[in-house]
């Protein structure tokens, strides 16, 4: 094992971040642990430092293979969104949304070290909390506020890499030598640190932005959720939605609002700023830069990825009772696509009964787009062989553009829309589907209803601009839970419509066991509307993604490769 100098600045790159870049900074250039002071001021900045990287942009070069709302992994991967673009743009995205991605290039290595990098700055930071506290130039309160959000931030990169790749270390402040990924137990240093933070934060963040105790509890609840622990998450999350500060918003779209978006619902997401003193822009939205319409007004005209699926915007179909298609919905495909069309052709949009949510998450021709006018269809679609819709949650109104868009960077579509990391209906959702787990009927009911009724509300739908519904929206609560397979039915089916295209999709069907079925049953289907898609099959090695070859060459062979790969 390669043994590493306990330099703040070099501390464990070669086992946390796979850059060769960064293992080459020569060793004079590193601060010795001994001269960097650890007061109050210092250990600030060096906090700020480990929020900073939340996005994910380690320098403004391909930034969304590390986004924050991991739309490629989560999404893209999943049964969510095609790749868009043309088909021979970003070949290691289209590998991926066919399950076939390999140990090398440069999506995975990315992730990897934006993933790394966090966990490396937080024990920088722990460890100058450490020598502050032995020294005496902070005090025992200074040090466990410090401490932790630190350690919340520290379970949130871990727990990041667990959900990607399965088989990864965990790696402490006291870390000098690369170990191992393989037979070792990451989840329950997840959760100590989660438990500090809730013991030791308070319930008002001390920064904008930053983590509170009750974002910690839903965090560590989300933790335990995905280890199918159930009973431990359920007083967790009972505690954040009986006496926490969150509530849903009156409109769903408050939450994709740059104006609004910062609200009762947001438990923890990143931060972004523009139009600063940054170089172009760095401090915004960079990770969903590539997902705005195509040669349109909106976002300066780049760049058509990140379409959303067929099948998705199929499951927004309703019932004659406002109620969700489980089992039929994708059997006829709402008629949105306009290939063979000219621009000019008429068009009428589907006249059946949908969810509202729909037109408010995904863009689809003959629907007002925000303020920008009525989506146009293929006009604003790269290569319209390769979706027909575009993302919407991610875009701002056009009268947002100068404030709340980049104004001095190669496109307007770097924004401060912020990145929901938890937000307070998915936590309803799990407690929702903790219940149907456990056959509460009437607790899982309510749940789901909460969410639901918020979106029932005809004054929040998508109007037209002499106030008309810009579509025929049919949404209601359900009237009841008759058995434990409908419950879970209806929250799998409400965590999707809910959270569409927020980056979970993927590692929710991991995690409830359900990748292998749903994900072969959609690409039956969908490889024959995406030529891209055909032939492709998902294997179950594949709900843990590879890891990259550059991180396992750079710990000397430490580091394991996930089997399958």
């Amino acid at each position: 094992m390669k043994k590493l100098s306990k330099y703040f600045l070099i501390s464990s790159i070669l086992i946390l971040s796979g850059c060769s870049q960064e293992v080459d900074i020569p060793i004079e250039g590193a601060v010795a642990s001994s001269s960097v002071p650890s007061n109050a001021a210092f250990i600030e900045t060096l906090v700020v430092s480990a929020y900073a990287i939340l996005d994910g942009n380690l320098n403004n070069t391909n930034p969304w293979f590390q986004a924050a709302s991991n739309w490629i992994y989560g999404e893209v991967a999943a049964d969510a969104a095609y790749k868009g673009s043309d088909p021979g743009d970003q070949q290691e995205i289209a590998a991926l949304q066919r399950w076939t991605s390999q140990t090398t290039g440069e999506s995975f290595d990315r992730k990897w070290r934006a993933v790394f990098e966090g966990i490396r700055r937080c024990n920088v930071a722990i460890l100058a909390v450490n020598k502050g506290l032995e020294t005496g130039a902070i005090t025992a309160g200074q040090g466990d506020a410090f401490l932790a959000e630190l350690r919340f931030l520290r379970a949130h990169y871990h727990f990041e890499a667990k959900k990607i790749w399965g088989n990864v270390p965990f790696i402490d402040e006291n870390t000098t030598a690369s170990v191992t990924n393989m037979g070792v137990d990451a989840w329950t240093p997840i959760e100590a640190d989660f438990q500090f933070a809730i013991d030791n934060l308070g319930e008002t963040a001390v920064r904008f932005g930053g983590a509170t105790s009750w974002a910690a509890k839903a965090y560590l609840a989300k933790a335990l959720i995905y280890q199918a622990k159930f009973t431990q998450a359920k007083p967790l999350l009972d505690d954040v939605i009986n006496f926490g500060p969150f509530s849903l918003t009156t409109n769903f779209h408050d939450n994709f609002d740059v104006t609004t978006n910062r609200n009762s619902e947001t438990v923890f997401a990143v931060q972004y700023s523009v139009n600063d003193s940054s170089n172009g822009s760095s401090n915004g939205n960079w990770g969903d830069v590539l997902n705005f319409p195509h040669n349109s007004p909106v976002g300066g005209g780049c760049c058509g990825f990140f379409l959303p699926s067929q099948n998705l915007v199929n499951a927004f179909k309703t019932d004659a009772n406002g109620l969700p298609l489980f089992d039929t919905f994708n059997d006829a495909p709402i008629v949105t696509s306009d290939k063979a069309l000219p621009a000019a052709s008429p068009f009428t949009p589907y006249q059946g009964n949908l969810d509202p949510r729909l037109d408010w998450t995904v863009g689809r021709r003959g629907i007002p787009f925000h303020d920008w006018g009525d989506f146009p269809g293929s006009p604003w679609i790269r290569d319209p062989s390769t979706g027909a819709y575009v993302d919407k949650k991610i875009v701002h109104f056009k009268s947002q553009q100068d404030a709340f868009a980049a104004g001095n960077s190669w496109t307007s579509s770097v924004s401060t829309m912020q990145t929901n990391i938890i937000r307070y209906a998915e936590v309803l959702l799990w407690r929702a589907e903790i219940a149907a787990n456990e056959s509460d009927l009437s607790t899982a009911l309510e749940m789901v209803n909460r969410v639901r009724a918020r979106s029932a509300n005809p004054a929040t739908f998508v109007k037209r601009s002499d106030g008309t519904d810009a579509a025929n929206y049919v949404i209601n609560t359900y009237p009841s839970f008759p058995d434990q397979t409908f419950a879970k039915k209806a929250v799998y089916f409400e965590q999707r419509l809910e959270m569409a295209l927020e980056g979970h999709r993927f590692f929710e069907l991991v995690r409830q066991g359900r990748a292998a079925q749903v994900l072969n049953d959609y690409m039956r289907v969908e490889q024959t509307r995406q030529p891209e898609l055909a032939g492709a099959t998902f294997q179950p090695f594949a709900e843990r993604f590879p890891i990259p070859q550059n991180a396992i060459d750079l710990s000397q062979g430490v580091l394991q490769q996930n089997p399958g790969y």
